[in-house]
């Protein structure tokens, strides 16, 4: 017995935010000392890194977990199921539901919970939880959840990954251009047939790595020192991704059975164009194969990095026909894969 994929859905926040938006920020060193380059060159050179346009930002009144529910009662629409028959509902987001103008986040209870109030589920057996595990957090919910389902104690579950990360960033720091908000979710079933999860594989670098991703104060020294603010070192990341991030890609494959020409499709997290395609090119010369076209959608360019939303919001947007260039067919075999902060790292071979 395995799991698959009965339903699929997302929330695209309205609020569109081009990179003409940042022109007037002031954008400074980790010393507090004004870069150099005028606003129009930091972000044309953002674009041609990250590939990076424009990024979706929530409404002012909404927070993570209403984008989650909103993903959720998608995921839940598409599959036909009576949510009252889930048996779980997980949440993957890192910074919980923190409300427009303030700093304070509030996941107590959790962001499962919420969504669960929100969708009137009265079974009290659907137990309800939140994950914390950097941008690949939705993709370790699935896990989890897969391994309920294989265990016998669960035979449907909700899996959400959202986050607004507009809402941690420091706005004198480039590399807030970057952060998006976002929801997406799928519906997990038992399955006997052919489908669904065929190997899985997770790792947390933390001996050198823990702190390639952290909370730190804004780089305006005459900020608050006490709020913090999502920072990365994007130089220690690239690195470490193009090292881990292929290996474990392709752990995962051989685990599974399937040889790297019976691979339709990867969906890998949209944290940056240029490095998720040289994650891609390192993982097919491990096999001395040349990259397929068309094998790795992106939609970072119009959506930016919404963290553990990118991926299901991804998937949602292929199986809906939303992106004319790539489809899943019924037996098709998928990679999904997400490097983020922890330093996490996992992967998913998957047969539709």
């Amino acid at each position: 017995m395995t799991s698959k994929i009965t339903g699929v859905g997302n929330c695209i926040p309205s609020e569109t935010i081009p990179n003409v938006f940042f022109d007037k920020h002031l954008f400074l060193n980790q010393e507090g000392i004004a870069l150099k380059e005028n606003n129009a060159s930091i972000t044309n050179k953002l674009q041609k890194i990250t590939g990076i346009e424009e990024r979706r930002y929530a409404s002012t009144n909404q927070v993570t977990s209403d984008l989650g529910f909103i993903a959720a009662q998608a995921a839940i629409d598409h599959s036909g199921i009576d949510p009252e028959t889930l048996d779980y509902i997980i949440f993957a987001h890192n910074f919980g539901d923190i409300r427009f103008g303030t700093v304070q986040s509030d996941a107590v209870p959790s962001l499962a919970s919420r969504v669960k109030h929100l969708l009137k589920i009265r079974n009290n057996f659907c137990v309800a939880y939140d994950v914390l595990f950097g941008c690949p957090g939705w993709i370790e919910g699935v896990i989890q959840a897969n391994a309920f389902i294989k265990s016998g104690i669960a035979k449907k579950c909700l899996v959400i990954g959202a986050e607004t990360l507009s809402r941690v960033t420091d706005s004198h720091d480039r590399d807030s251009m970057i952060y998006a908000d976002g929801a997406g979710a799928v519906i997990l079933e038992a399955s006997d047939d052919e489908s669904g999860i065929k190997a899985h594989l997770s790792a947390s670098h933390t001996f050198k790595e823990k702190d390639f991703l952290y909370f730190g104060k804004s780089y305006n020294n005459e900020s608050c020192p006490d709020t913090k603010y999502i920072k990365m070192d994007g130089r220690k990341i690239y690195e470490f991704a193009l090292i881990h991030v292929p290996e474990a890609m392709k752990k995962c494959l051989d685990n599974s059975g399937y040889s790297i020409d019976q691979l339709n499709k990867i969906i890998i997290h949209q944290a940056n164009e240029k490095m998720d395609e040289a994650i891609v090119d390192r993982f097919y010369q491990l096999y001395d194969y040349p990259v397929p076209e068309h094998i790795m959608p992106m939609v970072i360019n119009k959506l930016g990095n919404s963290s553990v939303a990118t991926i299901p919001t991804l998937l949602t947007m292929i199986l809906k026909d939303e992106l004319p260039q790539h489809q899943i067919e019924k037996n098709d075999v998928v990679l999904f894969a997400s490097v983020g902060a922890g330093m996490n790292i996992n992967a998913i071979v998957y047969q539709f």
